[in-house]
């Protein structure tokens, strides 16, 4: 009987505050060994049991194990979403209760300035070839404005962000989409992301480790798909744009935001630049191949580099894709 399970699932102190700590943010396993004071192999099997219930969801990223709290969209889930409830409850109705998670907020608080630090690390190995690229195109906050501004008739739903890099589209967009998935392939990016994405509130963020040509989700999954200066990484755009047309709902909305055409051979190997910008009519039909309806575009000037963004729709019908059946 699940609802039995559950309760045992809660019969244990620790799993308590481990159901509290994930109600606030994701959490590695090694960082909640640290909050809680308590070795790994022990958090692990507290860990286990949570999962088992369908009251947690582990997550492997590289060597790192994560976990949050279950979601609706989650195979198996029940409760979750009230036994966060009942523990903030809890909180406000047992002192003692109530002490040991203000105690563990105080250590949550090391592992959030221990990943932006990471952050800033990251961030400084790496200012300078990140300038040099801004240098040549417009300014960041000019194409966000546009890209907000083209987006605004739309309502977002789910959203993917491919390639979040940095998580900034994530940041962007989470007031206004219901859940947004940041996915990269990159480790290092998937850390900065999440220190910067980390006080946004649990149900709206999630992020996941992948790769563009083969997305770990389910078909029709997301309202709305951004590929952020991504696609010019791609060997074969028209594969990822495949995928992206698979997990996209019929009606849902792309876009891309990436260089114009350009001759700009050295970014090949100063920043691994698979393909040098796309012309318009490349991109329409990079995505009519993919079962998307070019609906806008708008060209940003202001660098060597032009900027552009190309918004399409997916079609009702699209033939040939292959489903996939797991789940990140």
């Amino acid at each position: 009987m699940q609802v039995e399970t559950i309760f045992r699932a809660l019969a244990d102190p620790t799993r308590l505050r481990i159901m509290r700590l994930l109600g606030t943010m994701e959490l590695a396993v090694g960082e909640l060994a640290q909050v809680l004071g308590q070795s790994q192999p022990r958090v692990s099997r507290h860990i286990g049991i949570l999962c088992d219930a369908g009251l947690a969801v582990r997550r492997r990223e590289g060597s790192w194990v994560f976990l949050r709290s279950a979601s609706p969209e989650d195979a198996g889930h029940v409760l979750s979403e009230d036994v966060l409830i009942l523990l903030q409850r809890a909180e406000a109705n047992d002192a003692l209760f109530a002490a040991q998670c203000q105690d563990d907020r105080r250590k949550l608080s090391a592992v959030r300035s221990s990943r932006q630090q990471n952050a800033q690390d990251y961030f400084a190995r790496h200012a300078g070839e990140w300038d040099e690229l801004r240098s040549l195109h417009s300014p960041d906050k000019l194409v966000e404005d546009a890209l907000t501004q083209l987006l605004s008739s739309y309502p977002l739903g789910r959203v993917l962000d491919i390639g979040t890099g940095t998580g900034r589209m994530a940041e962007l967009f989470a007031e206004r989409a219901d859940h947004i998935v940041a996915l990269d392939r990159s480790l290092d990016m998937l850390r900065v992301a999440r220190a910067k994405l980390q006080d946004l509130p649990t149900h709206k963020v999630e992020l996941v480790q992948g790769d563009f040509t083969d997305l770990p989700f389910m078909d029709d999954s997301f309202d709305t798909i951004l590929l952020h200066q991504v696609l010019h990484f791609a060997q074969e755009p028209e594969r990822a744009l495949s995928e992206a047309s698979r997990v996209a709902r019929n009606g849902a909305h792309i876009a891309i935001v990436d260089f114009e055409a350009h001759e700009h051979e050295e970014l090949r190997e100063k920043h691994a630049h698979a393909r040098l910008g796309f012309s318009d009519e490349q991109a329409e039909e990079l995505l009519s191949a993919a079962g998307f309806e070019s609906v806008n575009s708008k060209a940003l000037d202001g660098g060597e580099l032009t900027v552009k963004i190309w918004i399409g729709r997916r079609l009702a019908s699209v033939p040939n894709h292959k489903t996939k059946e797991n789940t990140a």
